[in-house]
């Protein structure tokens, strides 16, 4: 089991909690945790169930929720919110025909909101998975959706 192997390659100590957690995640192709999954994670670390869940809901990395291929997390915070001249969520619940907090029927996107990315000098921005990209027009929308649905075609 997967999940057995990953918590095999940590150390039973608190602070490798976010890492086994990411670790977790990232190997699912529905990216996101489980009740059973936080448990056991609970149980190898020594820690309390709660703080765990507690960890899980704070982050907006984690999810308790099957999300798609690529995660579109687009900043809310008040740089981004001040310097978009265009609504980036509206626009890209447009192209992809999903509301915030929803995934695309092809399971490729998921679209979130997030706290800041730590990139206010390149507002508007937003993460797909693991990657920020800042300074955010329409067009650049168009760019990386592309980008992303050209990676799953090849």
């Amino acid at each position: 089991m997967e999940l057995k192997r990953i918590l095999e390659k940590y150390p039973k100590r608190q602070d490798c909690l976010i890492d086994v957690l990411l670790d977790v995640q990232n190997t699912k192709s529905t990216r996101h945790l489980t009740e059973v999954e936080l448990a056991r994670v609970s149980e190898h670390l020594g820690l309390p169930e709660s703080h765990v869940f507690s960890v899980v809901s704070f982050y907006s990395f984690f999810s308790m929720t099957p999300r798609g291929k690529h995660i579109l997390q687009v900043c809310r915070d008040v740089p981004c919110y001040l310097n978009d001249t265009f609504n980036v969520h509206e626009t890209l619940e447009s192209m992809l025909g999903i509301k915030t907090g929803d995934t695309t029927e092809d399971g490729l996107f998921t679209l979130e909101y997030s706290s800041c990315l730590g990139c206010c000098d390149q507002a508007p921005v937003m993460r797909v998975n693991d990657t920020v990209y800042g300074n955010l027009t329409p067009d650049k929308l168009r760019a990386i959706i592309s980008e992303c649905r050209s990676d799953d075609d090849a």
